[in-house]
C-alpha cells in the first residue's frame, strides 16, 4: 500500500543522530524539514527537529551537551550542571543523579565524548523509537526519534502487514509487543530504558528505572503524593496567564484544584453525559462553587459527540493506530473549546485510575505476606464485582509464568472471549482476534506472539505490578495520541499522573493501603486534604460512557459501513469485509460486543489518514 508523510506537516518531532559522518545523509534529510538543530561538539548534527522553543533547555559544558524537551521547569543552570557531570565522570549515566530530581514529563538527550543518549519516561507517554539507516557507504548507523513515522520516513521503512494484523486484537496487544511500530526495521524502546549511540553509530539499550518496593504507609505516601502532584501541576502552570483543565472524576478534580492554587487563571470544562446516572457535572459544580476562582463550562450532552462520530473523515497524523479513534471527536471537543478560549495547555486526569485504584491482581503478592487481610479483600472484591468464588480461587492459585500465559494467548486467538464474570486476577484478560479477521491475519498475529516468547518477561514483579504498568503503558499511549491530535490546535495535553515522580510516589505505597475494595482511591483522598473541597474529596462514584457507545453505534452506523467500502485492511487481506459489514449492521452490546470493533476501526482510520497526508515537497 502506498503511503507518504511530509515531515513539514508535523508540528513537533525530533531526531537524535550519532556522532559519526556515516549519519550525514539522513541528517541532511531531517535538517531539510527541521526548525531547530543542535550539534555535537564535533560539529556534526546531534538533535534535529521541530519543537516549541519554550519546551526545551540545553546545557553545555565543554564537549558535553544535555537537552531537556517537554513539560518541565529545568533551568539553564541545572542543565549545565548535568552536562558538567557527564563531562567530569566521562559517563552519561551521571545524568540520572540530576534527572531523577526533576519534576514534569520530558525527553532527556545528551551528547558527550562522541556518544549520545536518549530516554523518555517510565511509561509510554514519552516514547523513544530507533531504526538503522544505511547511507551510501557500507556503514550502518542507528538513529532515534520520539515518533515512529518520522523514522520510517527518514530511513524509507516499509509497512509491516503482520504488525497491523496484531493490532486487530481485541483489548489491545499484550506486552511486550504493545505499542510496537508498524514499519519493518523500526523499533520501540521500553519504558524505563535509555538508548545509547556509540561513536560508530551502533546502539544499545539499558534499564535506568525500576518500580519502587511498596512499603510506604498510607499517611506518609499521601504526603509525598501531595508534594509531587502539586509540583507536577505547578511545573505546567507557572508563568502562564491562562490554562484549561478537565473537571470530571476525582482524578481530574484533584489536578484542577491543584492548578487553581497557582497564579494562572483556570478555565475548567465538564462534559455532561447522556446517561442520567452520570454525575460528573453535579460534582464539578460543587467543586467550582467551593473554589470560587475557576471559570467553569458544562458542555451539554447534546453538544458532545457520541462514540464513532466522524470516524470516516478523520485526518489526524498519528504514528500508531489508536483505539481512542472511536471517541476522538468526543474527547477533542473539549480541547477545541480550550483552544478557542486561548489556552495553550490543557490539564487532564488521565492515568489516575491505574495508579490510584490499582488492580485486584495485587492480591497474589498480598496473600504471601498478609494472608488474613488478603482473604478479607478477596471476599470484598468477589462481592463487589460478583465474581464466582471458584474462578477467584483458580486464578489465585495459578502460578504459571507470564510466558506461559502469553503462549496460551497465541494458541487461543480464535477462542471464545473471557466471560463477563471472569475475575481480574490473572496476568491480563486474554485478547482475541475478531470474527472478521482472516486466517492469514490470525496466522501473522500468532507468529509474532510466538516469536517473542523466548524473551517474554512480565512488565513488573508479579501479576499486580505487571497489570498496573501494562495498563499505564496502554492508556499513556492514548494520552500521547490526544497530544498528537491537539498539536495542530496549538494545545499541549498535560497528564501529571504520568510523570515519573508521581508514578513512583503512588507505587511506593503499601498495597493494602492503596488498593482495597472497601474504599475508593484512598491515596488521592488523603493526599488532597485541603486542596479538593471536602464535599467532593470523598466522592465514591465514577461515570462511564456505555450509553454514549450504544447510542453512537446506532446513530453513526452509516459511518462504520462507509469504512467497509474499499477497506484498506481488506485490500491487505487482513479482514473479511463481508463479515465486518454484517457486524456493523447488528445491534451490539457496548459491554460485550461493540468494543470488538474498536481496534479494527483504529487500524482502518490510521491507514486512510496516512493516505491523506501531503506528499513531501521538493527540496
Amino acid at each position: 500500500m502506498e503511503e507518504s508523510l511530509s515531515l513539514s506537516a508535523l508540528s513537533s518531532w525530533f531526531v537524535v543522530l550519532p556522532d559519526t559522518g556515516a549519519a550525514a545523509t539522513v541528517a541532511a534529510k531531517a535538517l531539510s524539514y527541521a526548525s531547530h538543530s543542535l550539534r555535537h561538539a564535533s560539529g556534526r548534527p546531534w538533535l534535529v527537529g521541530r519543537w516549541a522553543a519554550e519546551s526545551a533547555v540545553v546545557g553545555v559544558h565543554g564537549e558535553s551537551r544535555v537537552a531537556v524537551i517537554g513539560e518541565h521547569s529545568v533551568t539553564l543552570r541545572e542543565a549545565r550542571r548535568a552536562a558538567a557531570a557527564t563531562a567530569t565522570t566521562a559517563s552519561l549515566t551521571a545524568l540520572e543523579r540530576h534527572s531523577t530530581a526533576w519534576a514534569g514529563s520530558f525527553h532527556l538527550v545528551a551528547s558527550s565524548g562522541g556518544r549520545a543518549r536518549v530516554q523518555g519516561g517510565v511509561v509510554d507517554l514519552r516514547r523513544v523509537f530507533h531504526a538503522d539507516a544505511t547511507p551510501p557507504t557500507p556503514a550502518r548507523v542507528t538513529i532515534a526519534s520520539d515518533r515512529a513515522d518520522v523514522l520510517a520516513e527518514l530511513v524509507g521503512a516499509e509497512l509491516d502487514e503482520r504488525r497491523l494484523a496484531l493490532e486487530l486484537l481485541t483489548l489491545g496487544v499484550p506486552h511486550p509487543l504493545s505499542g510496537a511500530p508498524q514499519w519493518r526495521g523500526v523499533h520501540a524502546l521500553r519504558g524505563g530504558h535509555y538508548l545509547s549511540l556509540d561513536t560508530d553509530g551502533r546502539a544499545r539499550s539499558a534499564r535506568w528505572w525500576s518500580p519502587p518496593d511498596p512499603d510506604v504507609p498510607l499517611a506518609e505516601g499521601a504526603v509525598r503524593l501531595r508534594e509531587v502532584l502539586t509540583s507536577a501541576v505547578d511545573v505546567r502552570t507557572r508563568g502562564r496567564g491562562l490554562v484549561t483543565s478537565d473537571l470530571g472524576g476525582l482524578d481530574s478534580t484533584a489536578v484542577c484544584c491543584a492548578a487553581a492554587r497557582g497564579d494562572a487563571k483556570v478555565v475548567a470544562y465538564t462534559a455532561a453525559l447522556h446517561d442520567e446516572l452520570g454525575d460528573d457535572a453535579h460534582w464539578a459544580r460543587q467543586t467550582v462553587q467551593a473554589l470560587g476562582s475557576v471559570e467553569h463550562h458544562v458542555v451539554p450532552a447534546q453538544d458532545t459527540a457520541l462514540t464513532f462520530d466522524g470516524i470516516d473523515t478523520l485526518q489526524d497524523i498519528l504514528d500508531t493506530p489508536s483505539m481512542l479513534t472511536v471517541d476522538r471527536n468526543r474527547r477533542m471537543h473539549l480541547v477545541a473549546l480550550a483552544a478557542a478560549r486561548g489556552s495553550a495547555l490543557h490539564l487532564t486526569g488521565l492515568g489516575g485510575d491505574e495508579l490510584l485504584a490499582g488492580t485486584p491482581a495485587r492480591l497474589h503478592s498480598l496473600i504471601s505476606g498478609h494472608p488474613l487481610l488478603a482473604l478479607r479483600n478477596v471476599r470484598g472484591y468477589a462481592a463487589k464485582y460478583q465474581w464466582p468464588r471458584r474462578k477467584v480461587l483458580r486464578q489465585l492459585v495459578d502460578r504459571r509464568s507470564y510466558r506461559a500465559w502469553l503462549a496460551r494467548v497465541a494458541r487461543d486467538l480464535t477462542g471464545p472471549a473471557a466471560a463477563a464474570d471472569e475475575p481480574l486476577l490473572d496476568w491480563s484478560v486474554p485478547p482475541r482476534m475478531p470474527p472478521w479477521a482472516t486466517p492469514e491475519a490470525v496466522a501473522a498475529a500468532r507468529e509474532l506472539l510466538c516469536a517473542c516468547l523466548p524473551d517474554a518477561e512480565p512488565r513488573g514483579r508479579g501479576h499486580g505490578e505487571h497489570r498496573e504498568l501494562a495498563a499505564m503503558d496502554g492508556i499513556s499511549q492514548w494520552t500521547r495520541h490526544i497530544g498528537q491530535m491537539a498539536a495542530p490546535l496549538g494545545v499541549t495535553i498535560a497528564a501529571p499522573y504520568y510523570d515519573d515522580r508521581v508514578i513512583e510516589a503512588c507505587l511506593a505505597v503499601r498495597t493494602p493501603d492503596r488498593i482495597t475494595p472497601w474504599r475508593y482511591k484512598p491515596l488521592i483522598v488523603e493526599a488532597t486534604r485541603g486542596i479538593v473541597p471536602e464535599a467532593v474529596r470523598t466522592r465514591g462514584t465514577k461515570a462511564n460512557a456505555t450509553f454514549e457507545e450504544e447510542t453512537g453505534l446506532r446513530r453513526h452506523r452509516s459511518r462504520l459501513l462507509t469504512l467497509c467500502e474499499e477497506s484498506r485492511l481488506g485490500r491487505l487481506g487482513l479482514i473479511d469485509v463481508g463479515v465486518l459489514r454484517e457486524w456493523c449492521r447488528r445491534s451490539l452490546s457496548a459491554e460485550t460486543e461493540s468494543y470488538l470493533l474498536h481496534p479494527t476501526v483504529a487500524c482502518e482510520v490510521w491507514l486512510r489518514s496516512r493516505e491523506m497526508t501531503p506528499a513531501p515537497p521538493g527540496h
